[in-house]
């Protein structure tokens, strides 16, 4: 498994994160991955369930959101709490075809959390792992 993750500096996302991996296995399993409960909970936390476009996610951590795109087999965009007094910010998760894996980029914009990029680099570990 090869991964690359970067912060990007660009100013029109000083606070964002961008984690990218890529894993070896084709969109389609990557994409099943991500919406299945499992998938789901790596990424969010556990309890977390997705739903349509317009939908509450709600994870036993007190991470919430709403689903506010949603893309089979290209990405899926979700409003993030980290708790109930946490400012909103979003995560946008994006695959695509890359050799004969696929390419998973995360961006979590606005976030003003310094801790955030190790936390995404080991929620993308955790959800490739889960791929197997």
């Amino acid at each position: 498994m090869t991964s690359t993750t970067e912060s990007i500096p660009d100013e029109a996302q000083s606070r964002a994160v961008h984690v990218t991996q890529v894993v070896p296995a084709p969109i389609g399993q990557v994409w099943q991955h991500l919406i299945s409960v499992d998938g789901t909970q790596a990424l969010l936390g556990a309890g977390a369930q997705l739903g349509s476009k317009g939908e509450s996610w709600h994870s036993d951590e007190g991470r919430h959101g709403v689903v506010r795109s949603y893309h089979p087999l290209e990405q899926i965009r979700v409003s993030w709490h980290a708790d109930d007094a946490a400012p909103a910010s979003l995560v946008d998760v994006q695959i695509a075809p890359d050799g004969d894996g696929t390419r998973i980029d995360l961006v979590h914009e606005h976030a003003d959390d310094p801790g955030l990029h190790a936390y995404w680099v080991g929620v993308l570990g955790r959800f490739a792992s889960g791929l197997g």
